[in-house]
């Protein structure tokens, strides 16, 4: 070795010794991630070689033996025995050489009509869609458990908070179905994704289509999808189908994280409303009492993750122009860590509120402190007395204003010094003053009210059968 060589082997650092040439086939090579779309590879080539076969383009022997090779080749990688090469760059280049070994000439006939622009855009499109219906199948599980706690606790009163303060008593049934409403609307997300990303882009070639009497139709039903994507150009480049994925993924996430953010204040020593069970907390190294909420700490996390994999890919696609470019390369790590991310975080949420322990006592008392009636009381005013709602208001703020002087809640006071407020107070007024009382009117649609909480839970549950 001359010195110039080893000057220039120290240039590009220890871990490429054999200098450009190593470092070119690290930064191309994808077969350490992509090899994941093994199966959508190996089922859009059966696909595309059957179609051949059916219009005349390859014959049907030649079409057998590549639809055989490719089921061994598919038995081969799932049984681990399969040896991926980072010479041959990618899943695609890798399974056909592998075939070519197994049946040999023909093996070289299965790419006629296709390129690996069309190939890889319809494996990740194949795969993506497949984690779309993950999650879906994912949130309906999860969406069930809320429910089941919902129809548990729809009489379960506690308090409902703004600002992380005492607002109005809520039940712990209509807390639950809020999220059941969140993660409902993520799920329609992903449908609608899946809607849209349910176009075949093979046939679209390298980005002109080909001159090859081809049928599209029929490879994109084979594959399941609705219709072949009418341009080629678009076919492809889009990424729009992993752009929503991730989209949707970065906001269920978010409704994740909110939960789990609850779940941790809930289960401290300050509130105590819940406790999870061993499976998803662990103790302290040096303080025995501990009982910490690490998974869902975790899941709070997550959404870092989720959210920078969307920005990834946003920021990779924004600046490219039509048609394929090697920058999109770099969109798939992103979608398979996000993916497995958002399938792990959705899988411990569902397990910890699937075995949650509610402590209603703590519940209740913490839903009758805080002056949580003080709107049921203005309520009441403009009811029963008709006083304008500004003005209840104010006489309402007075009492409060007793009540934090007096260092007790509103239904403590007096009927005596409720009257000093205002002379239309009544004893009838104490009816309103109760948390029970207070959740019970709550009747309007949506409302918090044990009757409209059930009529959501029966709703959802026939939407959820």
């Amino acid at each position: 070795m001359t010195d110039d060589t080893k000057t220039s082997n120290a240039m590009w650092g220890g871990r490429f010794a054999a200098g450009p040439d190593a470092i070119m086939e690290a930064i191309n090579a994808s077969i350490s991630f992509d090899k994941r779309l093994y199966a959508q590879d190996i089922r859009g080539s059966r696909a595309h070689a059957a179609m051949l076969a059916a219009t005349g383009i390859l014959t049907h022997s030649d079409a057998e033996a590549i639809g055989e090779g490719l089921l061994t080749v598919l038995s081969e990688i799932e049984a681990g025995d399969f040896p991926f090469s980072t010479a041959l760059e990618d899943i695609h280049m890798n399974v056909e050489a592998r075939l070519k070994a197994l049946i040999g000439e023909p093996a070289g006939r299965l790419h006629t009509a296709r390129s690996r622009n069309d190939q890889v855009a319809t494996d990740f499109r194949l795969w993506v869609r497949d984690q779309a219906d993950a999650a879906i199948t994912s949130l309906t599980a999860l969406m069930k458990v809320l429910v089941a706690q919902a129809e548990q606790g729809a009489d379960w009163v506690m308090p409902g908070f703004t600002h992380l303060q005492t607002a109005q008593p809520v039940t712990w049934g209509h807390h639950m179905m809020a999220y059941v409403e969140m993660f409902a609307r993520d799920r329609s997300r992903f449908e609608d994704a899946r809607k849209r990303m349910n176009e075949c882009p093979l046939g679209s070639a390298a980005l002109a289509g080909t001159g090859f009497p081809i049928d599209r139709h029929m490879t994109a039903q084979a594959l399941g999808f609705d219709r072949p994507m009418a341009n080629s150009l678009d076919g492809v480049s889009d990424r729009d189908f992993a752009l929503e994925f991730l989209s949707s993924a970065a906001i269920c996430a978010v409704h994740l994280s909110r939960l789990a953010e609850e779940l941790v204040i809930w289960s401290s020593a300050q509130f105590r409303f819940v406790a999870m069970s061993d499976k998803w907390s662990t103790g302290s190294s040096i303080m025995p009492q501990k009982r910490n909420p690490d998974a869902a700490e975790l899941i709070r996390a997550k959404i870092g993750r989720v959210l920078g994999a969307a920005v990834a890919l946003f920021t990779v696609m924004k600046g490219l122009p039509l048609a394929y470019s090697k920058d999109m390369q770099e969109d798939k790590e992103q979608v398979f860590d996000a993916a497995d991310t958002l399938m792990l975080a959705l899988a411990a949420m569902t397990g910890m509120m699937s075995d949650l322990t509610v402590n209603t006592g703590k519940l209740e008392a913490a839903a009758s402190s805080g002056f949580s009636t003080a709107t049921d009381l203005a309520d009441w005013l403009v009811r029963e007395a008709g006083l304008p709602f500004r003005d209840a208001h104010h006489v309402t703020g007075s009492l409060v204003a007793l009540a934090e002087k007096k260092g007790c809640d509103l239904p403590d006071l007096s009927l005596e010094e409720l009257k000093s407020a205002h002379p239309a107070l009544t004893e009838a007024v104490y009816s309103v003053l109760g948390v029970h009382n207070s959740v019970a009117s709550r009747q309007s649609y949506g409302g918090t009210a044990p009757d409209q909480v059930r009529a959501q839970v029966a709703r959802w549950q026939g939407l959820l059968a």
